[in-house]
């Protein structure tokens, strides 16, 4: 199974179901944002603090696996010049709808977030990665590939699983609201799920999920070359995530290029 193909056809599913990360913001949050008052989020629940931006005005920002009519319209209204890149088509069908919609100009592009090589050397001020790279392989790549498109003294903003959420049995959680430990890390639902529940998978059309360790994480941004500037913890709600009752479930960060 190509994993990036199958997960950029699983997430053009969840679009076209209108999942909470498919929900295009409104015409007046547009309005509000070019009025400077807006927010966006890396992380399911805690909005990014605003000093990690800096001034967005003429700021050129890559929103890196960040399709679904959200972030990039709210940045691109506060005055930065946005390009949304995301594996999903109509993910970013959402950023086409809203940017089309409030007179926005936002530079589509469809592509793997490992591999940026049509962005040339130092050609952002910022990238901005939501909680994605769950969604992806191997993301050693994706750590390097940012540090090259930004400028000296740019910012990558990223969201991610804390990988301990995935030594947890999923089915249990959500069917019994229980929490079983079942899995070792790293995780994979390609590599440590049975046949018949990789099946249900495929048949649900759901994407595949990868745990990816503090060391990928935080020390592949380090070897990357960054310097990590900013940090905090974020949970979701208990309906989603039983877990958040006792921990929280994502990280955020701000790297620095020096």
């Amino acid at each position: 199974m190509n994993i990036f193909e199958y997960n950029s056809r699983a997430w053009d599913g969840y679009a076209d179901d209108g999942i909470e990360w498919s929900v295009p913001v409104t015409a007046e949050e547009i309005a509000r944002a070019r009025e400077g008052d807006w927010s966006v989020v890396l992380t399911p629940l805690k909005k990014v603090p605003r000093e990690w931006f800096g001034d967005l005005k003429d700021k050129d920002v890559l929103c890196l696996a960040s399709g679904g009519g959200q972030q990039a319209p709210i940045l691109a209204a506060a005055g930065a010049r946005v390009t949304s890149f995301d594996a999903s088509a109509k993910q970013l069908e959402k950023d086409r709808f809203v940017a089309a919609r409030d007179g926005l100009e936002i530079r589509i592009e469809q592509g793997d977030a490992a591999d940026l090589s049509r962005f040339p050397d130092a050609g952002f001020d910022l990238v901005f990665h939501p909680c994605s790279n769950c969604f992806i392989e191997n993301i050693e790549p994706v750590w390097r590939e940012a540090f090259r498109v930004l400028r000296s003294g740019g910012a990558l903003l990223a969201g991610f699983n804390n990988p301990f959420v995935y030594i947890f049995d999923r089915v249990s959680e959500e069917r019994d609201r229980v929490l079983k430990v079942r899995h070792r890390l790293p995780y994979s639902d390609a590599g440590s799920l049975d046949e018949d529940e990789k099946r249900a998978m495929i048949e649900k059309n759901e994407a595949f999920e990868f745990s990816h360790t503090l060391d990928e994480q935080l020390g592949g941004q380090l070897a990357a070359g960054f310097l990590i500037a900013g940090f905090y913890e974020d949970y979701w709600t208990d309906e989603a995530r039983l877990l958040n009752q006792y921990a929280p479930s994502f990280i955020a960060t701000r790297a620095l290029k020096p």
